[in-house]
């Protein structure tokens, strides 16, 4: 796992721009702790920094080839897990290899396939390879789009980079957001290629950008398909399993210490029980952690998003799959220091909302950092097996929208509550969700004989996939390299997201509960507390000291009433949640007090140009 950037100039020699380059590289520094490098020649210069995962001495980069036609150089973050496989291949095929890293055999099926080799990959990946025999970049983003990746078209080439911020520290990119920009920030819809900053785009998942001297060209190497689904349910559940197994353990593979998250969730104790039960094959403990919050198992109060706190499903687990378990317990005082959210909007590149579940997940895996380098996470799971309340909402069902915003609406208010009216009037965020969902549901596919309820859970599963997920699988990496700890998400893997997301709903719910074909294929190595939990969401915490923080905190913010974050948010609702007398918010509440410390934060650190009409 590493952080990438590059910049391709074709009208000049990037020989020059070393200064920059190596700005653009440090950038990276905290998701590649462990070494840096960068090439250039010619047009082309690349930066990297490694956090060394797989041959620590020998996978290096940027990493290049010398061929008769001109050289080929690549920047590689993330994990291909079948790249034993591949190098077998390649090898038969002629190639040699001087290192045991994946990246070297992703190098080298560039070369023996140009851009196919994705296709070919099983993994979580962003890299970009400068190819002198054409004079080409090409970059590749995984199938699923765990790892983020970002391009910047200028006059004569493009900027590149794992993250926003790689880019924007090269002169070339402008930081301006106009009202897009904006929109796209308060929707949480994750609108695909869209990322925030004006004039920058994503690398769109399961798509190959080529650069060359006639332009910007794109390849869609892979999307989610509907395909008929034949197998009963007893066949669905153990291919499920079948392939679970082949995931989990492929994903184990690592040269350092690697270990799970653990919620006490269906997701996180599947994967964790089947991860220990492989390793103690090998004769090996596998380590797990959880997240918790001082006194909130003993004072937890259920509501109706979480009815009951994690920690003791999380201790079930553990007892059952004897794992070595660490709880790591955060308090409020932590979770609402300003140093940790400013941590996390630089992590980001852009104001959250996300509150103390960032804060948290920050915290959690600076913990982890200290004894493992790679984890197993459960994220996605609900997207893929259907885990959410709303796909059980008569309403949602009903609701021409993005299924998970009429949820939301109902727990946390709207989030555009804060808004100054006449910029809330400019965004006009209404008619935006509706063009992108119009968007959304045009590109799935239905079956012959599909029946309409089947193709209606059908959209609702695909709308998470692709514009739900991608905000948790970004938040996840983001938070996870901001301190140089790689983060796996099993469930993710294409063949696992293919197969389930074909099966009837009247399969993937045949007991009417959430994920059933996940909870009968992991029964065996699931304590029954586990397998009978109602889903819980990510934890949050209770503690009214929080918002008392948060309060004080948005306070002072008030004192200075020229800061340009009221120019975004109206000053008079932000004045009317910090001065509350009781120490308790409401939801809405508390989520407009956090959006106002991330969005000053936000242009405290990056100090966008923001074009408001």
């Amino acid at each position: 796992m590493c952080g990438i950037t590059g910049w391709v100039s074709f009208d000049r020699d990037l020989a020059t721009e070393a200064t920059t380059l190596d700005a653009m590289t440090e950038t990276m520094a905290c998701r590649g702790p462990d070494d840096r490098g960068t090439w250039t020649e010619g047009p082309a210069a690349l930066g990297h920094r490694r956090l060394a995962i797989i041959d620590l001495p020998g996978g290096r980069q940027p990493m290049s080839l010398s061929t008769p036609q001109g050289n080929l150089a690549m920047v590689y973050s993330g994990e291909a897990y079948n790249f034993t496989e591949l190098r077998r291949e390649l090898e038969g095929r002629g190639h040699r290899f001087t290192t045991d890293s994946d990246t070297e055999v992703v190098l080298h099926g560039y070369l023996e396939w140009g851009d196919q080799v994705a296709e070919r990959l099983n993994g979580m990946y962003a890299f970009a390879v400068w190819d002198g025999r054409h004079d080409k970049l090409v970059m590749i983003r995984d199938r699923m789009g765990i790892k983020p990746f970002y391009y910047y078209p200028t006059a004569d080439g493009v900027l590149f980079g794992s993250e926003p911020k790689a880019i924007l520290a090269n002169p070339l990119a402008r930081r301006r957001v106009t009202l897009d920009g904006l929109r796209e920030l308060f929707v949480m819809v994750k609108t695909p290629g869209h990322a925030i900053w004006d004039g920058m785009r994503e690398v769109e998942p399961g798509t190959v950008v080529t650069v060359d001297r006639t332009g910007i060209g794109t390849r869609v190497y892979w999307r989610l398909r509907t395909l008929a689904h034949t197998d009963d349910r007893a066949a669905s559940i153990a291919t499920v399993r079948s392939l679970l197994d082949d995931i989990v353990r492929r994903q184990l593979v690592a040269d350092v210490p690697r270990c799970t998250l653990l919620s006490g969730g269906l997701d996180s104790s599947a994967m964790t029980a089947i991860a220990a039960r492989q390793l103690a094959e090998q004769g090996e403990q596998v380590r797990s952690f959880a997240v918790d919050f001082v006194g909130q198992t003993d004072n937890f109060i259920a509501d109706e998003l979480r009815g009951t706190p994690d920690t003791p499903f999380v201790h079930d687990v553990a007892r059952l799959a004897k794992t070595d378990h660490q709880d790591i317990v955060l308090d409020s005082q932590s979770l609402a220091d300003p140093a940790v959210r400013e941590q996390v909007i630089r992590a980001r590149d852009l104001p959250s909302g996300l509150g103390d579940m960032d804060s948290s997940l920050l915290l959690l895996f600076r913990a982890i950092r200290e004894k493992s380098t790679v984890a197993l996470s459960g994220e996605s799971a609900d997207e893929v097996f259907g885990g959410y309340l709303q796909f059980f909402d008569e309403d949602v069902r009903r609701t021409d929208t993005f299924p998970w915003l009429v949820h939301f609406g109902r727990h946390f208010g709207d989030d555009s509550d804060v808004l100054r009216t006449d910029l809330a009037k400019s965004l006009d965020l209404e008619s935006y969700i509706a063009d992108g969902y119009r968007t959304a549901v045009a590109t799935i596919d239905r079956l012959d004989g599909e029946s309409d309820f089947e193709y209606r859970m059908r959209q609702i599963s695909h709308l998470h996939l692709t514009r739900f997920v991608r905000i948790l699988l970004d938040r996840k990496d983001r938070m996870s390299m901001a301190v140089g700890l790689e983060v796996r998400v099993p469930f993710c893997d294409h063949r696992l997201v293919e197969y389930v997301y074909n099966a009837p709903w009247a399969v993937k719910s045949f007991d009417g509960r959430e994920k059933s074909l996940l909870r009968e294929a992991s029964a065996d190595v699931l304590p029954r507390s586990v397998y009978d939990r109602v889903k819980s969401p990510y934890p949050s915490t209770q503690d009214p000291l929080y918002a008392v923080a948060l309060r004080e905190q948005v306070k002072d913010l008030l004192s200075r009433p020229s800061h340009p974050v009221f120019d975004l948010l109206d000053r008079e609702r932000v004045r009317a949640a910090a001065e509350r007398d009781t120490p308790v918010s409401t939801q809405t509440e508390r989520r407009g007090l956090e959006r106002t410390l991330d969005f000053a934060l936000w242009l405290d650190t990056y100090a966008p140009e923001l074009v408001l009409s």
